[in-house]
């Protein structure tokens, strides 16, 4: 067997860098091998390899950096985002605006297309910049043993087979087998998602053993941040784990967004309707109505001009822009424009857990001593708290000499600092002992003052192979000197011969204390066992002989890092919106569980471990990520096919993460968020938002704008479609009816730049409705013309159709000049966008009330400049000159307020009726 693997490496360095399947066939476990095993395998020895040997292995097998990938040029990714259904209408309408000499439409069009172009040009130009993250992140320098001695190298230069020097500070510069270890605590958040440095050793760990639990490995882009070590090197460049995630990435394509999805269906839609309606009246007005043909090719181009909907990229533009204020705001930062609607479409929401769900700040939550248990209030580092018993009574720990004992041990018998520095409770330090610290102060018990009583004379430091931390101070009594001892349970277990039990030492029970352990442990904490051992004062040495027996157990203590209690409401509140939630960490399953109980997540469940996923197929990862919330061991695989299993399920997902590990599962969900605190740079630059305070609560108001805005871009489409088509069956309802056409092609023009660059805008700074999270998120397959919205548009054009062709007609019928008539028909149909505007502002709601006729105060700017366009374009001279228009007298203008009247109680008597039949079918199907 060990030969076997010996040529599978050997043929490794001849062939270069192998796939992804390859690699797994060939390498062996490394963290399930002996050190000197894994030496014989890669060829090396305790002091590394020979120069002469290490330039023969890098020149068979490359440099230690991660491949980057092809990269199209520039000038080709800009032309390649101008392929886009509604960037063709865009161009279209600038043609048709430019035919008819009307510059300023052609400019604005023309502009909003150049801007959406650049913003995809720099959205791509981001995917690349969050490889580029991700291979920044590969150590520049390191230490490695050559020729016998140790020297500072290139960190490209390292090959298989090399022994590197590792010491607190330095960025692992590939993935290392360790072979000696002294306190080495290496942070692999950035990798894994675990929330406190892992204790390393050189001991083998089982085969099985999942990636966050490889203690005896480590990994390249991790950070060493105690002790020192020394590693040979298993893999390189793309070898690493960091290599395999950057492959993962650099192989996912971004899915577009359900808007622009919608967008591209309404874009293709609206084409076929408007060319089919410009073909049909060229035609009727030919052959019904004799008309020449360059006459009616001028009023159809103006007609499919009025049509074409060019105010909505503006709107879309203004409406997602107020939306990325909003969110920033709320903490929230927007780095691609369409993820502010897609946050309110979204179905799923799966978050990391550590600092999004939770504080990301240890706190001791239980005592266990002798046969009590003691519950510790407060969470964070703040030491504000109550330690009670189970029956709610609080606790005097001056008059409880055991929680006394136990309580200065932990405090003793620690590295790290608390400190209070402009009203925000610090640490310097483990987070775990530093809730020792804050346990003290919320017992009465300082660290200044423990020191100043019980100076430390000497101290066994914490070291991965003991798993244990021991400190020598004076004793109680004259003459005696007394050890402190903490460290993991069946450690500090196995040194003690009694424990204390109301103030009094006895003898322990061996089979009692590991079952409290497991019951702690259970509940999701991290558990730590305080003992400590009076001796004879001596010299004042330590050493760790001295912690092996004869200690008295003081307590068993519970960490654990709480969950946010904004983010718990958050959660409820996505809930009650129809929202998901799934957390998914790189945690061990029984904080996960704890952790998602309390978040009302996973109730009643256990987590799905990555190992369990490993041994799913897609159709069946699919029933299981559709029934659970909680994901417990989760590798940067794990995450990204769960984030594919939701979205082949019809879901739209939103993936919170902060490490390097979460980058591909942020590019693949339809809304990336990274943490803004503690995120990685490669992770923002995967993201598509960024969580300036890494608070899930965030997520959820976000989500709230996110859907106000997708509402406000319904309200513009139910305010222009039925706009646009008033216009049409006017002059097509004329051409039929061998009419005199009420609106020449210069006038409809002049409707649609009056309303479209006023009236319309107003509704991109609608208020966000306060019952947008008391409703499910709308289907993803959802479009955006719904049998309900064609019957609105329909209904709308047909009255704005009826009013102004009736009073053109009736006009006509009083002798009124066609100048008058068609100046009253055009302000017929612009008086009643006015009023309808303000029955857009509710689609459904009724807005006869103050806050729907005044709640808006752009409503009613936009109505107030649109009373002075019309007023100039009936009585300016320049005005009638260029458009044909004519003075009105007070008459005229109360029959045009009256058709206004008319279309806006229809519409609100339309809504009426539409909400009292949905309550009626809700109360029938209750």
């Amino acid at each position: 067997m060990q030969q076997r693997n010996r040529t599978g490496l050997r043929s490794r360095y001849a062939t270069g860098h192998p796939t992804e399947n390859e690699v797994q066939a060939m390498d062996p476990p490394w963290h399930a091998l002996e050190a000197p095993g894994t030496l014989d395998l890669l060829d090396s020895t305790p002091t590394g390899l020979t120069s002469e040997e290490a330039a023969r292995r890098l020149a068979v097998h490359g440099p230690n950096t991660l491949p980057a990938g092809r990269s199209d040029r520039w000038w080709w990714r800009l032309l390649r985002q101008f392929h886009n259904v509604l960037l063709y209408v865009m161009m279209t309408a600038a043609a048709i605006t430019a035919f008819l000499a009307h510059w300023v439409d052609t400019a604005v069009l023309l502009g909003a297309v150049v801007i959406n172009a650049i913003l995809g040009f720099i959205q791509e130009g981001r995917a690349e910049s969050a490889l580029e993250s991700i291979r920044a992140m590969l150590s520049p320098r390191a230490r490695v043993h050559r020729d016998g001695r140790i020297v500072e190298i290139l960190a490209a230069d390292l090959v298989p087979g090399d022994v590197v020097r590792l010491v607190s500070g330095d960025r692992v510069p590939a993935d290392v087998r360790l072979i000696r270890v002294r306190e080495l605590r290496i942070d692999e958040a950035a990798l894994t998602g675990e929330s406190v440095p892992v204790d390393k050793t050189s001991n083998p760990v089982d085969r099985d053993t999942e990636l966050a639990d490889r203690r005896s490995t480590a990994y390249a882009g991790t950070v060493a941040v105690f002790g020192q070590g020394d590693g040979v090197i298993t893999a390189t460049g793309a070898g690493t784990e960091l290599g395999r995630i950057n492959a993962l990435l650099a192989g996912i394509a971004k899915t577009t967004t359900p808007l622009l999805r919608q967008i591209d269906r309404f874009g293709r839609w609206l084409a076929v309707v408007i060319l089919t309606a410009a073909a049909g009246t060229f035609l009727l007005g030919i052959v019904w109505r004799g008309e020449s043909p360059s006459e009616m090719f001028t009023l159809v181009v103006a007609l499919a001009a009025s049509a074409i909907p060019e105010g909505l990229p503006a709107i879309m533009t203004v409406t997602l822009s107020l939306g990325v204020l909003r969110m920033a705001r709320r903490n929230a930062v927007i780095r691609r424009l369409p993820a502010v609607e897609t946050l309110g479409s979204v179905t799923v929401i799966c978050s990391d857990k550590t600092g999004t769900l939770t504080r990301n700040e240890m706190t001791v939550q239980k005592v266990v001593i002798a046969h009590r248990t003691i519950d510790v209030g407060g969470v964070g580092y703040a030491p504000v708290g109550n330690l009670t018993e189970d029956d709610g009574v609080v606790i005097d720990p001056d008059t409880d000499p055991a929680l006394q004992v136990a309580v200065r041990a932990g405090v003793l018998c620690n590295d790290a600092t608390l400190y209070e520095a402009d009203d925000v409770w610090e640490i310097d330090g483990d987070p775990t002992e530093a809730a020792l610290l804050v346990l003290g102060v919320k017992a009465g018990l300082s660290r200044a003052a423990a020191d100043a009583s019980w100076p430390r004379l000497d101290a066994v430091p914490f070291e991965s192979e003991r798993r244990f931390m021991a400190t020598l101070h004076p004793g109680d009594t004259a003459g005696d000197e007394r050890i402190y001892l903490k460290g993991a349970p069946e450690r500090v277990l196995a040194a003690c011969t009694h424990h204390l039990d109301a103030g009094e030492a006895v003898r322990i029970d061996h089979t009692h204390w590991p079952r409290r352990a497991t019951e702690t442990a259970a509940q999701g904490l991290r558990v730590l066992a305080l003992a400590y051992r009076d001796r004879p004062s001596t010299d004042g040495i330590l050493d760790a002989a001295d912690a092996e027996d004869g200690f008295t157990l003081l307590a068993l203590v519970g960490i654990i890092d709480p969950p946010r209690q904004e983010a718990i409401d958050a959660v409820r509140d996505c809930h009650r919106a129809g929202i998901t939630v799934k957390m998914i960490t790189g945690d061990h399953a029984d904080t996960a569980a704890e952790i998602g109980a309390q978040m009302g997540l996973g109730t009643g469940t256990r987590p799905v471990t990555g190992a369990q996923i490993d041994e799913l197929d897609d159709p069946a990862l699919r029933r299981v990520v559709a029934e659970t919330d909680v994901f417990a061991r989760a590798s940067p695989e794990h995450k990204l096919r769960l984030v594919r299993a939701l979205q082949d399920g019809g879901q739209v997902v939103a993936m919170t993460g902060d490490g390097v590990n979460d980058s591909p599962a942020l590019t693949r969900a339809d809304v990336g968020v990274a943490m803004g605190r503690t995120g990685t740079e490669a992770a923002k630059e995967a993201s598509d938002m960024v969580l300036v305070d890494d608070n899930f609560a965030t997520i959820a108001a976000a989500v709230r704008e996110g859907r106000g805005v997708y509402d406000n871009l319904k309200k513009f489409v139910l305010f222009m479609l039925p706009t646009n088509g008033g216009e049409a069956l006017v002059v097509i309802a004329a051409i039929l009816f061998q009419l005199t056409l009420p609106l020449t092609p210069a006038q409809v023009l002049w409707i649609n730049l009056a309303t479209v660059s006023t009236l319309g805008l107003a509704l991109a700074f609608e208020p966000t409705e306060p019952s947008v999270m008391r409703r499910p998120p709308r289907p993803p397959t959802e479009s955006l013309l719904s049998g309900f919205f064609v019957w609105r548009v329909a209904l709308v054009s047909v009255l704005m159709m009826s009013g102004a062709l009736g009073l053109f007609l009736w006009e006509l019928e009083s002798g009124t000049t066609v100048e008058v008539a068609r100046t009253i028909a055009v302000n017929a149909i612009v008086v009643t966008e006015m009023f309808y505007l303000i029955n857009s502002r509710h689609i459904r709601a009724s807005v006869l009330n103050r806050e729907g006729l005044f709640g808006n105060r752009y409503v009613l700017g936009a109505i107030t400049a649109c009373i002075v366009l019309q007023v100039l374009f009936t009585y300016a001279p320049f005005m009638q000159a260029i458009f044909g228009s004519s003075g009105l007298t007070a008459t005229e203008w109360v029959k045009v307020l009256g058709v206004g009247l008319v279309v806006f109680f229809v519409a609100e008597a339309e809504k009426w009726v539409i909400r009292r039949r949905r309550r009626h079918t809700t109360a029938h199907a209750g």
